[in-house]
């Protein structure tokens, strides 16, 4: 393998070989002293399932999610780069939780002008509330389904067909056969 003139410099100055090392012929590998694991590579000691450091899977996650290739590098920065890089993102946070006070606030203030409007409408009201009663009640909201001359049920979607709301689509998709 022939290598540029600078990377050779830089392997004689690191002491990196050129080569690779020659592998060990078969009768000079016999001739080592009594090895039990000739071709294990971790120590002998930790050879043993018992005697092996226990492995800490919090920090191997860590490790993991650190070390992961899109993971992006951590940011060096000087020391007034950083504090103006500090300033910035601090004033941004800053801006960002004044924009959520206000949202909080707008949507505090709709909640309790509605409020404040119902309460009017049970009990200002001349007759007696019974107009807001009539407008909050939900008995037969949905309507009725007739079956042999009488009403079923509140109405609404059959039970076939209620599923909790999710944002994929059903595995089965719509019936359109299915008749009450």
């Amino acid at each position: 393998m022939k290598l540029s003139p600078p990377l050779t410099s830089l392997a004689s100055i690191f002491q990196i070989p050129l080569r690779a090392p020659p592998i060990l012929s078969i009768a000079f590998a016999q001739n080592l002293p009594n090895v039990k694991h000739r071709f294990s590579t971790s120590a002998p000691t930790f050879a043993r399932q018992s005697q092996r450091p226990k492995v800490d899977k919090r920090i191997t996650l860590i490790r993991y999610h650190l070390q992961h290739p899109l993971t992006p590098r951590p940011l060096r920065f000087s020391r007034l780069r950083y504090l103006r890089h500090w300033t910035i993102h601090r004033a941004f946070q800053l801006y960002l939780h004044t924009e959520r006070r206000r949202v909080e606030q707008e949507l505090e203030r709709q909640y309790n002008s509605m409020r404040a409007a119902c309460e009017e409408l049970r009990v200002g009201v001349g007759d007696g509330g019974r107009l807001y009663r009539q407008a909050t009640t939900r008995k037969g909201l949905f309507g009725g389904v007739k079956m042999e001359g009488e009403v079923v049920g509140n109405g609404g979607v059959p039970i076939e067909y209620a599923r909790a709301q999710v944002e994929g689509p059903g595995r089965d998709g719509w019936d359109h056969g299915w008749t009450r």
